[in-house]
């Protein structure tokens, strides 16, 4: 599959998708997607920027959700414009999809509306690359039935995401079985590292998360293999605006992403012994 100009499949390195969870303010974007450039351009790695204008799923109506629609659209664009880069955002029920797709090069729809039917099918048929989270609550064999109904729309450019499954209260599990499983449904699969260490609801009036783990997961997954890797990160997670306990720090991206790469290259230059055996 052709994303962005670069391909991408298990027969390529991981491409990466990352950025802040939302829009936090021009200057932020502009800094945390010029770092990221540096480091991936560094390491040879696609890279896409993902941030969302609005956090439509957030645990209160007290949380910050982002700038909205027309100053976040504004951002990302300028993103786009200053370093070259392709962008990435969040799409919901209620979003003028097509004002969204003038700008954004990839759409994303959330985990847990990944079974709403005409909510994909509308998404898909912008004719940009969707990347499909996988709900909390559905089984890994059962995306097969999402993307049909995105490729229904005559879309071909989709992916499936996965981000852990609901295990217990305030808790998340990532069965790594389910990455190998995704694959059947012919889509390149992406491993969300750091929304499967998050915590729904585990503050209160927030989610919390368990941003210790994210190495742990991302180097699990690269082990299964994978064609794109997802990680939230900030300057400083402490202080951010959303999804801060389960943002990887900036500052820590560059030693993380190499380990990650030569676990890649080790997996797939030996191919994987388990297809066919299903």
């Amino acid at each position: 599959m052709n994303l962005c100009g670069f391909e991408v499949g298990l027969d390529r390195p991981f491409f990466l998708i990352a950025g802040t969870c939302v829009v936090e303010s021009l200057q932020s974007a502009l800094d945390t997607a010029a770092a990221l450039k540096e480091i991936t351009a560094a390491l040879d790695i696609p890279f896409i920027y993902k941030s969302s204008f609005d956090k439509a799923n957030r645990s209160s109506h007290e949380s910050y959700r982002g700038p909205g629609i027309e100053e976040g659209l504004q951002v990302l664009e300028q993103v786009k414009k200053d370093l070259n880069l392709p962008v990435l955002t969040d799409v919901h029920e209620d979003t003028p999809l097509d004002e969204v797709a003038a700008v954004a090069d990839v759409l994303q729809t959330p985990a847990f509306l990944c079974r709403q039917t005409n909510f994909i099918q509308r998404v898909a048929a912008q004719g940009r690359p969707v990347n499909i989270k996988k709900g909390q609550f559905l089984a890994p064999w059962d995306m097969i039935n999402v993307v049909e109904k995105a490729r229904a729309s005559g879309n071909s450019q989709i992916m499936v995401c996965e981000r852990g499954v609901s295990f217990g209260y305030n808790t998340l599990v990532s069965d790594m079985r389910g990455l190998a499983v995704m694959r059947e449904t012919g889509c390149p699969v992406v491993f969300d590292a750091t929304h499967s260490v998050q915590q729904p609801g585990g503050l209160g009036k927030s989610s919390g998360g368990q941003r210790e783990f994210v190495p742990v997961l991302a180097r699990a997954a690269v082990a299964v293999g994978v064609s794109g890797l997802f990680m939230e990160t900030h300057e400083n997670p402490d202080k951010a605006l959303s999804d801060g306990p389960n943002s990887w720090p900036l500052g820590r991206m560059k030693e993380l992403l190499e380990t990650l790469l030569e676990l890649d290259a080790v997996v797939k230059r030996h191919g994987f012994i388990e297809h066919g055996l299903s």
